[in-house]
């Protein structure tokens, strides 16, 4: 081990302890490393399946099931536009597209500064708030392409 922090591994330790299995602990284990490394890469992982004491393609086979977990760096904001039928009915798709041209990016890019990156996602569970987007842990809804813009100002400063 190496990859992760002793108060990381202590954390996943301490949340396992909560479960019959292990096993049951590694969705929280695998958003600790995240939370604390950004993004999932192999020796995080492994860190992660020696920790729980798991095989490693366990660990490979569900972080790279879940779309909420980073298989590569990522930008210093993670920026997730809903287009689900009520986000693109009131404008979700709108927003992604003025994302897009914003950045010069596309769904899982980074910014060449680091500092966004764009996913476009099927559904973050707000439809009656539509349209929305999540940044990081903070979530954003009833949208205009105007609050967007201001949104994103402040997190460039």
């Amino acid at each position: 081990m190496g990859n992760l922090s002793d108060s990381s591994i202590k954390e996943i330790k301490k949340i396992a302890e909560k479960y019959p299995t292990t096993e049951s602990a590694l969705l929280p284990a695998l958003y600790i490393a995240q939370r604390e490394k950004g993004w999932l890469a192999k020796e995080t992982m492994d860190d992660i399946a020696d920790v729980l004491e798991l095989p490693k393609v366990r660990v490979y086979g569900v972080a790279t099931f879940y779309t909420m977990y980073y298989k590569k760096p990522m930008g210093k904001y993670v920026i997730q536009v809903c287009t689900n039928v009520s986000c693109m009915i009131t404008g979700g798709e709108e927003i992604y597209e003025h994302l897009i041209k914003v950045f010069g990016i596309k769904s899982g890019e980074t910014t060449g500064d680091g500092l966004f990156s764009l996913l476009e996602v099927e559904c973050l569970g707000n439809c009656g708030n539509a349209p929305v987007m999540q940044i990081n842990e903070d979530f954003y809804e009833n949208l205009t392409i105007k609050v967007v813009d201001e949104i994103i100002a402040k997190l460039k400063k």
